[in-house]
């Protein structure tokens, strides 16, 4: 079987990695942030959340990034709120807004409204010029429950789009078969992406990187800039910081680490020609 790296015009032993920046949209700090990451430092790719505060603003700062979708079907902060864009009362929780938690998704979201709601947000973000190149669904919402997955998988065939999936949950941890029902539709995903949410990435991207395994490995941050806002969105706004931090002040000391383990940095953009290629 011809390997992910094969099919981009790679040796089978090549270490390919993407950089991806999550949250795209979700505040004025994280837009800066992000597109700073993509145009001045080591990030390669980014997603953007339709239905958050600043997405529009994201998208009028667009000027043809490397950018997926973040399917968002949560809204996690106690203090900032954002919902649905389609009329779907199942996923509106009952102090406004998204769902908190993933088990609060999972219990109450009717399937056809979360199948609704996806569509409009990558419409929308094709409608406000994107040319969107993957989907990606905040916080994993829709990757390892079956009848999200399906919706999830549905749609990248759909939009002809690579997804994200992790390699750190097996099919028995989730209870079924989600990267071989992807590959049997002809969805392409990177081989490797370790399915880690702790804020921070300075001491998980070292890691990943020294751990580099041939094939393609995607690795998150989610870099915003400092300012009084963001930091009274969460506490975990200091960790986001230190992305931007990592992510444009110290580019260097990442792509020293990059060459150092022989590895070459794409986008999903290249995943996704493969996957229309064939």
């Amino acid at each position: 079987m011809t390997s992910l790296a094969e099919r981009l015009g790679y040796s089978a032993d090549s270490k390919l990695v993407i950089i991806s920046c999550d949250d795209l949209g979700s505040s004025h700090a994280a837009n800066v942030g992000v597109y700073a990451a993509l145009r001045e430092g080591a990030a390669t790719c980014a997603s953007i959340m339709i239905p958050a505060p600043w997405a529009h603003h994201a998208a009028e700062m667009y000027e043809g990034d490397d950018i997926g979708v973040h399917l968002t079907l949560n809204s996690e902060h106690p203090l900032y709120r954002w919902g649905p864009i389609t009329q779907a009362p199942s996923l509106l929780s009952g102090g406004g807004g998204f769902p908190s938690t993933i088990d609060d998704l999972w219990e109450h979201a009717d399937s056809d409204e979360v199948r609704r709601e996806c569509r409009a947000q990558i419409e929308r973000a094709m409608a406000w010029g994107i040319d969107v190149t993957h989907l990606a669904p905040h916080l994993s919402s829709m990757t390892l429950r079956p009848e999200f997955f399906d919706i999830y998988l549905d749609l990248a065939v759909e939009f002809r789009l690579p997804i994200r999936l992790p390699s750190t949950v097996t099919s028995e941890q989730a209870g079924f078969p989600f990267r071989s029902l992807a590959a049997e539709d002809g969805v392409v995903f990177p081989d490797w992406f370790d399915h880690d949410w702790r804020p921070g990435s300075r001491d998980r991207v070292f890691e990943a990187i020294a751990a580099l395994q041939p094939g393609v490995t995607e690795i998150h941050v989610q870099p915003v800039v400092d300012t009084p806002e963001v930091r009274a969105i969460s506490d975990d706004s200091e960790h986001w910081i230190d992305d931007y931090r990592l992510m444009v002040d110290d580019t260097a000391l990442v792509i020293e680490a990059l060459e150092a383990a022989g590895a070459r940095l794409i986008g999903y953009r290249q995943l996704r020609e493969v996957m229309r290629a064939h």
